[in-house]
């Protein structure tokens, strides 16, 4: 996930500064997962005008710097579509700030991109829980230091694969109740199953 299309979508919002972009991160865009510094956002900002996909006027502040705030152009709003357009590769890592951004600044632009995003990233956690040998460190060979109980490391392994194996599974379900939440919006038949993968019997949802 490049900064450029994140700057991209919050543009397409509304003309911002950097500062504000940055204190967007901090408020009502910390849940997303994706913080980056004021500087890196300064840094990647010339580029944008440079690339003819933002440009920007001064905003003259009383006791406080003049601001630049910026707003995208039509050649930035053609790059923020064919970005949301292209094809979205999930992480191997559930729950990857990556999709959340996609799915965020990608799918404003429209149900049906949210649904493709969302599907693609159900499909590879589907794939992904149900792999054989999620368990397999139980078979590892150990040799601990004196001070490691092995019995009690093996506690506490399973304990932490749970955790992760657990907050997957809630992961699919928001996906499922999210897909089908953008399909009605969309105007598609939403099958009485939640949809379970490429294949599945709720890969082609019926009308009720």
């Amino acid at each position: 996930m490049r900064l450029e299309h994140v700057i991209l979508g919050l543009l397409a919002l509304r003309p911002l500064s950097g500062y504000d972009m940055r204190k967007w991160m901090d408020g009502p865009g910390k849940y997303v997962g994706y913080g980056v510094q004021l500087p890196q956002i300064y840094r990647v900002l010339p580029r944008l005008v440079a690339n003819g996909w933002a440009e920007f006027e001064v905003d003259p502040r009383d006791g406080k710097p003049d601001a630049k705030v910026y707003r995208l152009t039509d050649a930035g709003r053609d790059e923020l579509l064919a970005w949301a357009r292209s094809p979205y590769e999930p992480s191997p890592r559930p729950m990857d700030p990556d999709f959340k951004l996609r799915f965020l600044f990608a799918g404003q632009l429209g149900p049906e991109v949210a649904i493709d995003v969302l599907r693609t990233e159900l499909d590879y956690r589907l794939a992904q829980l149900r792999e054989p040998g999620w368990m397999d460190f139980t078979t590892f060979e150990l040799d601990p230091v004196p001070e490691i109980d092995l019995a009690w490391a093996r506690t506490l392994q399973l304990a932490a694969h749970e955790f992760g194996y657990s907050n997957t599974a809630a992961y699919i379900a928001w996906l499922q109740l999210t897909l089908a939440k953008a399909e009605a919006v969309a105007g598609h038949a939403v099958s009485d199953a939640p949809y379970r993968g490429a294949g599945s019997t709720g890969d082609r949802p019926q009308a009720r």
